[in-house]
């Protein structure tokens, strides 16, 4: 059975993401509390319908607290002749107030007492054991809903059966690390194309700051040291069962630099794993302004 838990804070994207599970064929099942995990799976199992191949389950703070704290240690136990993954979505916390206002609808953990933003806080602690357990991290702040579909396809659908998932994340240091990366690299020691006018409105993608960065040594030396821990310690991730790994390549505005090595990186190991993509933060916000 191939079993995909679904967890992440309210407003994260959680409802999006069982969706495309269920349009791509996984039983979905939201809301259920988590000492029923290993009944639905053995009752699952028992079954032998090709209908239950394939499960997706919803936990998230709806769940009593009591039930939320045995999930971890579910999981210990969990059978290795299964196919787990924990999916865990999850935005900043002025988005998520943001997504809340716009939609009007209630926080699961706000009442009378307790008010959205104190809710958004207080989820975060109350999740936080399934948040460091995740197979699979998702920060949803930049995204909309077609585009988190995309993701989740590319990444949790697309990669079964193809080893390690390998994303490489350009971002600019003064929008902040991206929340889901795995391994970042600051790279704003090299050479800044921002400060030569001619390549100011260009972006990594663009020939002129390519050729510009491929002439500088330096970029040459940092590229060489990132790929040979890349090439050394990916095969060690994913003997260990690690099914996804994001990488930050982050410079200043994220725009020259990190473009670059991303997608430098990105090429030389798809040389060597089926399963790798590219994603730039901070040209991705550009594009759909």
């Amino acid at each position: 059975m191939k079993l995909v838990i679904i967890s992440g804070r309210s407003g994260s994207g959680k409802s999006t993401a069982l969706d495309l599970m269920e349009d791509e064929g996984y039983y979905c099942i939201d809301n259920l509390p988590v000492s029923l995990i290993p009944e639905l799976v053995l009752y699952l199992d028992n079954s032998r319908s090709r209908e239950y191949n394939k499960v997706a389950i919803c936990i998230d703070a709806r769940n009593a607290s009591d039930d939320l704290s045995q999930f971890v240690e579910l999981l210990r136990n969990w059978p290795k002749t299964d196919t787990l993954n924990i999916l865990f979505l999850d935005a900043d916390n002025d988005k998520l107030i943001k997504r809340f206002s716009e939609t009007r609808r209630r926080h699961p953990l706000s009442d009378e007492k307790t008010g959205l933003k104190e809710a958004i806080l207080n989820e975060r602690c109350m999740l936080e054991p399934i948040a460091n357990i995740a197979t699979l991290t998702i920060d949803t702040t930049a995204m909309n809903l077609h585009e988190l579909r995309s993701e989740l396809k590319q990444r949790l659908i697309e990669h079964e059966g193809r080893g390690i998932s390998i994303l490489f994340q350009s971002f600019g240091f003064k929008q902040g690390v991206p929340a889901d990366a795995d391994i970042v690299y600051d790279i704003r020691i090299l050479p800044n194309p921002h400060w030569d006018p001619s390549l100011r409105a260009h972006s990594g993608l663009d020939k002129p700051v390519i050729d510009f960065l491929s002439r500088q040594p330096d970029v040459d030396e940092m590229y060489e040291d990132i790929k040979n821990y890349l090439v050394k310690w990916l095969p060690h991730f994913e003997q260990n069962n690690r099914s996804y790994i994001t990488i930050g390549i982050g410079c200043t505005g994220g725009q020259h630099r990190s473009v670059y090595m991303a997608e430098r990186l990105a090429k030389h190991m798809s040389q060597s794993y089926q399963n790798v993509q590219v994603r730039h933060r901070e040209m991705h916000k550009l594009q759909r302004l």
